[in-house]
């Protein structure tokens, strides 16, 4: 009698944690918590919000396990940067405070099962590979979301490059001397292609603060200003997809996250930008497509990271 292997996949966003139950590549069985990591980090000293953190992630996996003992390992999708060598969680960039801690080792410990750490971003990016029916060599994945992630996945395995931190597309310089991002830099492709990029060039073009999904349906309804938020945000991909084939030549650009819901306002913009941008002989090798995998594909790629 066939042994039924489930793993468990953890997705750790900004106010919510994920835990799912995945038997091959199904989610069979998904739970919420309420888990506002940044506040925590904001509101304590590192060591004390290190516990919560350490806590609560704690609680939630116990909870699931407890109800599908046959659980063979556990990943989790961390927002953060990752060691390749030691697994730790080096730093967190939306974690303020957070450094150099081990949340796969200590939760090993606690729980009695292999756990693996991975940033958030290329976990995505692995899930969404094992969903593909045809499985390129390469693959590049772009999370659109209240910021830009990136994966690379090379020989089907993630590549977080030698430090952890490979694919930090969010930060490539699309606009010199353009807006001030987070990460100290000007001009960096988040501050136009993500959420917040939207909101930020319809304020400026209006005065109006809008969510990017309010943004979005009134360029539907023909707000130009809307529309050139979209423009701009898809011209600006197309400037960060050219440098990505340039320099990696992916066979595929697979583009999720909650923004990737209006990929029919950028897609123009982005397709001519990065036709002007590419070499010639580069020119319609890539294949870019918009994931379909709903908001599995972090749950998943999280579940087989312990093999």
């Amino acid at each position: 009698m066939s042994t039924i292997i489930e793993r468990v996949g953890v997705d750790i966003g900004g106010t919510n944690l994920r835990v799912g139950v995945v038997r091959g590549l199904e989610v069979v069985h998904e739970l919420r918590f309420p888990a506002d990591f940044s506040s925590i980090c904001k509101q304590h000293a590192p060591a004390t919000a290190w516990q919560e953190i350490l806590r609560i992630t704690l609680s939630a996996l116990q909870q699931v396990v407890a109800e599908y003992p046959r659980v063979a390992g556990v990943g989790i999708g961390f927002p953060g940067f990752i060691s390749p060598e030691s697994g730790r969680v080096v730093q967190s960039p939306n974690l303020p405070g957070l450094r150099d801690v081990d949340l796969a080792g200590e939760l090993s410990d606690l729980l009695g099962l292999p756990v693996k750490v991975e940033n958030d971003a290329l976990v995505a990016a692995f899930g969404e590979y094992m969903l593909l029916a045809e499985k390129p060599r390469s693959m590049v994945y772009l999370g659109l979301g209240t910021g830009v992630g990136g994966g690379l996945i090379h020989g089907g395995q993630p590549y977080p490059g030698d430090h952890g931190m490979a694919m930090e597309v969010g930060h490539i310089i699309v606009s010199p001397h353009g807006r001030k991002c987070g990460c100290g830099n000007l001009g960096c492709l988040e501050q136009y292609a993500a959420a917040t990029g939207v909101i930020a060039s319809y304020a400026e073009a209006t005065g109006e603060q809008l969510l990017a999904h309010e943004i979005a349906a009134r360029a539907k309804a023909g707000d130009s200003h809307a529309q050139a938020a979209y423009d701009l945000a898809g011209s600006t991909l197309g400037i960060a997809i050219a440098h990505l084939a340039k320099t990696l030549d992916p066979a595929l650009v697979l583009i999720g996250g909650g923004m990737s819901q209006a990929w029919p306002l950028m897609q123009k913009a982005l397709k001519e930008q990065l036709h002007q941008d590419l070499i010639p002989v580069l020119r319609d090798k890539t294949q870019i497509v918009v994931s379909g995998s709903g908001d599995q594909a972090g749950i998943i790629g999280a579940a087989y990271l312990t093999g």
